[in-house]
This record gives structure tokens, C-alpha cells and sequence, in this order.
């Protein structure tokens, strides 16, 4: 049995955190999160090309060090370092090294430069990239009561929810500041407290360069009246069910985990930004070379569902700099 299979009241960021990281929790799974769910990663190589022309953007910002440190938060299977690694340059590859962070163990085949840790290493300098982390960060859910009153949602292994104490402390202090709840019953929000907590320690991990953290999100001017928790198996959304069977997940208010000198934008942006267009090629380019052109339709297509709106385009990129300057610039053309 999973973890708090047992009928207990807890709050979701307990059921939570067993449901998806306990010693049966979900992901813990062989299959990995591409068995469940299409992330950026799994959509296109496009994505960990794009990747890999920030890292050469910031290996240049960096003044080439020895080694340049990727590392993958949340790494699944490995499939974005693999990717990232992949992409370089020659002379970039040869002083890369890969840091794949995920609970469950590697895959076989791994690549010889990439390192499987439990935890991201400390004293990095190069690229930290959490790729559909922080939503996956367990955090407690607050409702508001019949009399106003924002308290602690309680839940059991099989969904059942109810009210527990009134939000205090920190928790209250957050929504205050970052999601402020009107006194109408039912409204509900997610305390993002501890994603920022969590962002700020994988932040303090790089000695120099730059941390992206990419995910559904939100920001204060936008929080859903109902908050986003819902739950993910076999590619179709569920009911967020803390028993292990599915992934549990809430968007991220990036907004809140914004260290200074961090910059927001989307995906769509960034990710054109750094070269993908997702435009069309040219209709002479079918007559005159009908394999270059079938190659670029597809490619064309992969990057249009890389930036589509209303998909994953918009997606937030939280650029977050340690000991260089603005991160923008490393988006512009070179």
C-alpha cells in the first residue's frame, strides 16, 4: 500500500509528497513521467537543441569554463541532458557535464558524462534547468470557509477532502502578500511557500551562471478563483487523487520565487528568442528539394507546438541570474 493509504486526515502537502515520492509513490514508477504525461522534452528535440543554444550562450557569458555544469531538475529518464549533451558543439561537449536530479534510479545506457543524484550537486558553475519541477513540489491548499475565513484543506488517500484549521504563520503571511483571497466561500488557492523555498535552495546550489525554472504559472494578477490542483495518468487529466496511481500537480506562481534580478517571460518568447520560429518553409523549397522540404514542414510543426498559445507556448520561463548579468541578453540573437 502506498503511503497514507490508511484513511488518514492530512494536508496535501504531506499526501501529496508520499503519494509522489514515497517508496511506492508515483514517481518512483518505471515507466517515468513519459509514460503519464508530454512534457516540452517529449514533444520535440527542438527543445533540448534550444537548451543547448542557451548553455552556449552562457558558456560564452561564463568565459568558457572547465567544466560547464547542466543540470536537470526532475530529469525523469534523462531525456532532456541527454538531449542537451547531444546538441553541443564539439568544443562545448568536450568540457560539458550532465546532472540528472530525480528520486528514481537511472535508466540503463546513460551517458558516461552524466551524473544521477538525488539532489542537485552544489558548487556548480553553467545552467540549472527545472523543467515542469516546481508544480510537482507538494504545498498545502487553503479554502475559504462559510464564515471568510481561508483554512488548510485535509485530505485522504482516496480524495476526500474537508476543512481543516485556519491558515496561519508564514502560510497566511504568503497569501497575504502573494495570492490574497476574497471572503467568499469556496474560493480556494495553493500556498506556494514552500516552491519558493525549494526554487531559492536549487538557486543556491550554482557557484555562477543561471537557473530557469519552466511551468504552468500564474501571477498575482491572475490567480485562478479556484486554484489549479488536478492530478495526470495515462495522458489524460484526473481528479487529484493522493494514492500514487497518478501525478498530482498545481501551476506556479513564478512570480512568488523570483529572486532579484529574475525576468518572466514565456515560453512562446524565450523559446523564439532562442531561434524557433515555426514558420513554414518556403513552397518553392517542395520542387526543388522534396525531402529538405517534408523535413522542415516537420520541424516547422514541432516548434509551432513548442510556442503555441494556449498550449505550450504559454508556459512561464523564470530566468534567474548567480553572479552575471541581466539573463535577457543571453535570448537575444548571436
Amino acid at each position: 500500500m502506498t503511503a497514507g493509504a490508511t484513511g488518514e486526515w492530512r494536508g496535501w502537502r504531506a499526501a501529496a509528497r508520499a503519494a509522489l515520492y514515497g517508496p511506492d509513490g508515483f514517481y518512483r514508477r518505471p515507466e517515468g513521467p513519459a509514460g503519464h504525461f508530454r512534457t516540452s522534452v517529449h514533444a520535440s528535440v527542438l527543445f533540448a537543441r534550444a537548451v543547448a543554444r542557451l548553455l552556449c550562450r552562457l558558456d560564452e557569458a561564463l568565459g568558457r569554463p572547465a567544466p560547464l555544469g547542466f543540470v536537470d531538475m526532475a530529469a525523469g529518464r534523462g531525456e532532456l541532458v541527454t538531449g542537451v549533451l547531444a546538441a553541443l558543439p564539439a568544443e562545448v561537449a568536450a568540457r560539458a557535464r550532465g546532472y540528472a536530479v530525480e528520486v528514481a534510479g537511472p535508466p540503463e545506457g546513460l551517458d558516461d558524462r552524466i551524473e544521477w543524484l538525488p539532489e542537485p550537486p552544489r558548487g556548480v558553475t553553467g545552467l540549472l534547468f527545472a523543467n515542469e519541477w516546481l508544480d510537482n513540489v507538494p504545498l498545502e491548499v487553503a479554502e475559504v470557509d462559510a464564515e471568510g475565513v481561508p483554512r488548510r484543506v485535509l485530505v485522504r488517500a482516496d480524495g476526500t477532502e474537508r476543512l481543516g484549521e485556519p491558515v496561519s504563520g508564514p502560510g497566511a503571511r504568503w497569501l497575504d502578500r502573494w495570492w490574497p483571497l476574497p471572503a467568499e466561500e469556496g474560493l480556494r488557492a495553493e500556498i506556494g511557500l514552500d516552491r519558493d523555498t525549494a526554487w531559492a535552495a536549487a538557486v543556491a546550489t550554482l557557484d555562477r551562471g543561471l537557473a530557469v525554472a519552466v511551468d504552468y504559472a500564474h501571477t498575482v494578477a491572475t490567480r485562478p478563483l479556484f486554484g489549479t490542483l488536478t492530478g495526470f495518468r495515462e495522458g489524460r487529466e484526473t481528479a487529484p487523487v493522493p494514492d500514487g496511481s497518478r501525478d498530482i500537480t498545481a501551476h506556479v506562481a513564478l512570480d512568488a520565487c523570483a529572486l532579484p534580478g529574475a525576468r518572466l517571460l514565456s515560453q512562446r518568447d524565450a523559446l523564439r528568442r532562442l531561434g524557433l520560429a515555426g514558420a513554414r518553409p518556403p513552397l518553392a523549397l517542395a520542387s526543388t528539394d522534396p525531402a529538405a522540404y517534408v523535413r522542415a514542414l516537420a520541424s516547422a510543426g514541432e516548434a509551432a507546438e513548442l510556442t503555441a498559445p494556449g498550449g505550450l507556448g504559454d508556459f512561464g520561463w523564470l530566468l534567474q541570474p548567480v553572479g552575471i548579468p541581466d539573463p535577457l541578453t543571453l535570448l537575444e540573437a548571436g
